[in-house]
């Protein structure tokens, strides 16, 4: 019954990283004699892709900074924290909050990207009305590239842990924090100690979801800033194209691509060998 989707998982996933995988030991290019007649060259391509200076620290730097900023922190912390406060309000006011994040999250990227950079850009929205009222400001996509990109990106992708939270928040009984209220636990302990263990499965299959969708992170930010101003938000989504497409460098940013899927493999690993302990994932066994 599964052979259906095996079948379409190996032509439209598994090929295209094992091709991928392949042309990074070649080099192939776009254009010129390598791009249709290229040879295989070992781990060249690695090797001077991981010597210094080749920008690649930097890229998973500001990567690992991305998906903390604007993932961890800007989507998943908070998106719970919208919906654990949604949890004492009217419905009108759920109903309402609830409107506006789904409809950022209906905004396709590259108009979401183009709207924060008419916000934050040198003679931007945000400049005009601060300097109307007498405030300085700095463009913020100059001075703080990656901050301006980590904000749009939670702007538009805290919904799906808002919900996803506010689904599971709706599961925790209600007599137990109930109990725990009469027994005299303030709200920080009875979320410390009750609603935090009963989500925390929920909790790491949203890191997941959001962990993968961020590392792959490319319209954004490419629309947003180009990866400049110079290198500052350079990361491994923009490097990878620029190498690839910019330079013309095809297998070189295709090893890029690889350690990018590397990275995000790790991180997969380790949530579901979290969830596999934590009983979530026993229907795979």
């Amino acid at each position: 019954m599964v052979a259906p989707l095996i079948v379409f998982i190996l032509a439209f996933i598994g090929w295209p990283i094992i091709w991928t995988m392949i042309l990074s030991f070649t080099n192939m290019t776009i254009t010129g004699p390598t791009a249709t007649h290229f040879q295989f060259i070992g781990f060249a391509n690695y090797r001077q892709l991981f010597s210094s200076g080749s920008g690649l620290v930097q890229s998973i730097f500001l990567s690992l900074y991305y998906l903390v900023a604007s993932a961890y922190i800007g989507q998943a912390l908070f998106g719970f924290a919208l919906a654990y406060l949604m949890l004492s309000c009217s419905m009108r006011v759920r109903k309402t909050v609830g409107s506006i994040i789904i409809i950022c999250w209906l905004v396709p990227e590259i108009i979401a990207a183009w709207m924060w950079f008419a916000m934050l850009s040198d003679g931007g929205t945000l400049q005009q009305g601060l300097h109307a009222v007498g405030l300085p400001y700095q463009t913020w996509l100059i001075s703080h590239p990656m901050i301006s990109v980590s904000l749009a990106n939670s702007w538009r992708g805290v919904a799906f842990s808002f919900l996803l939270f506010s689904a599971a928040l709706s599961d925790v009984p209600a007599e137990l924090l109930d109990a725990a209220k009469v027994d005299g636990a303030h709200t920080w302990r009875r979320l410390r100690s009750i609603i935090l263990p009963l989500l925390a499965t929920t909790i790491l299959i949203d890191f997941v979801l959001i962990t993968l969708g961020t590392l792959n992170d490319f319209t954004l930010i490419f629309a947003m800033t180009g990866g400049g101003p110079g290198t500052a938000s350079n990361v491994l989504s923009v490097f990878m194209y620029q190498q690839a497409f910019s330079t013309f460098q095809l297998a070189y940013g295709t090893a890029i691509a690889v350690v990018l899927l590397v990275i995000g493999a790790i991180f997969s690993v380790i949530y579901i060998r979290t969830l596999r302990r934590r009983g979530a994932l026993n229907f795979v066994r």
